[in-house]
């Protein structure tokens, strides 16, 4: 802890390892075995679980630039085993969503990687370089973000989704489904990903009959979900998902 500036209030497990130059305001709260490598800056309310490795210059828990944020006493919850490259920045909430920025577990924020407030990102996503979320961005499970991804605010990203180098995301992408491109265009599915993530046989192949649904046959949204459900008669636990993520769209989807 050479050099670095640990408010009192702060509750820091004695596991924790802190390099030089780092800063730890008031009201965090960080769990046993996390990593602060050097150049950290952790501010809060913020409570953060175990295992998670902070590299330099990342800045967790700042303020929101937002300009309705007044002040008020927001948080940001993180959970275990999450790696923060250099340079990453990561906002708290405002009380105008629910007060409050959550990261899940096991996820991979390259260097440079930003997430705004209000955001949610669940578990075993992975955002490469200079990737950014807008407020209000709910991010799924096994997520893959290609460098120089940007999501406006208030989309959602489904489970095992793709993006490509400097894609522009302006609405809801479903479960599965990869984009590119300025603005973002389907491309097809994350095969690949579903295969490394041991999806058998069958349920990738009913995922691109859903797939040619939505987006090859020229059915309106609602033709297509009904025509989805009955592809689903058998409840297959993954075109559920896909179907799941189409319906629960506030934004409107990418199609």
């Amino acid at each position: 802890m050479t050099n670095s500036v640990i408010d009192p209030s702060a509750k820091i497990d004695p596991t924790v390892k802190i390099g030089p130059f780092c800063l730890i305001g008031p009201n965090v709260e960080i769990g046993p075995d996390c990593v602060l490598h050097s150049h950290v800056v952790i501010k809060g309310p913020s409570k953060i679980g175990s295992g998670n490795s902070f590299y330099q210059f990342s800045t967790i828990g700042e303020d929101t630039p937002d300009k309705k944020y007044a002040g008020e006493p927001t948080t940001l919850e993180i959970g275990n085993n999450n790696i923060f490259r250099e340079g990453v920045t990561i906002h708290r909430g405002t009380i105008q969503d629910q007060a409050k920025t959550v990261i899940g577990n096991e996820n991979l924020f390259m260097a440079y990687s930003h997430i705004a407030h209000d955001c949610v990102v669940k578990n075993y996503n992975t955002f490469a370089n200079n990737t950014a979320l807008a407020g209000h961005v709910n991010v799924g499970n096994y997520v893959v973000l290609g460098g120089f991804t940007l999501v406006h605010q208030f989309c959602s990203l489904g489970d095992h989704s793709f993006t490509g180098l400097n894609t522009i995301i302006t609405m809801d992408l479903p479960a599965f489904v990869k984009v590119a491109a300025t603005p973002a265009r389907p491309i097809g599915l994350n095969t690949v990903g579903m295969q490394r993530n041991n999806f058998d046989t069958d349920s990738i192949n009913l995922i691109k009959k859903a797939y040619r649904i939505i987006y090859r046959k020229g059915y309106s949204l609602s033709d297509a979900i009904k025509r989805l459900h009955v592809l689903n008669q058998d409840n297959n636990p993954a075109l559920s998902t896909f179907i799941s993520s189409i319906e629960k769209s506030e934004r409107g989807l990418l199609r």
